[in-house]
């Protein structure tokens, strides 16, 4: 391999790494939705995993139906951070080119 090849190659690693640090610095910034109960409960997370709010449909608040509500909240909370993920996974996959990186590797 030439010092030229070499050059080229952390050349484009050092564009990606930036490129990957720009992404993850705009992921707070960019939300998704999870939802359960038809609707009744949504929660709505950042791209870094962060539940930015619940929101509760006043028709389910029933006395005695506590267990159900936690219910609810507990899956539209998984929904949201489980898209949260998806979006953070595709942002960084645009960010590397499609490049597979190593676990663990930011």
């Amino acid at each position: 391999m030439s010092g030229f090849d070499l050059k080229n190659l952390f050349e484009t690693a050092q564009k990606v790494q930036e490129e990957m640090n720009r992404v993850k610095e705009s992921l707070s910034q960019n939300t998704v939705q999870g939802e359960s109960g038809g609707g009744l409960v949504r929660c709505v997370a950042n791209g870094k995993g962060e539940v930015v709010s619940i929101e509760i449909d006043p028709a389910i608040i029933v006395a005695g139906e506590k267990k159900m509500l936690e219910d609810l909240v507990t899956g539209a909370v998984n929904v949201a951070l489980d898209n949260a993920r998806a979006f953070a996974q595709t942002e960084l996959q645009k960010a590397t080119g499609g490049m597979s990186l190593p676990p663990g590797f930011p």
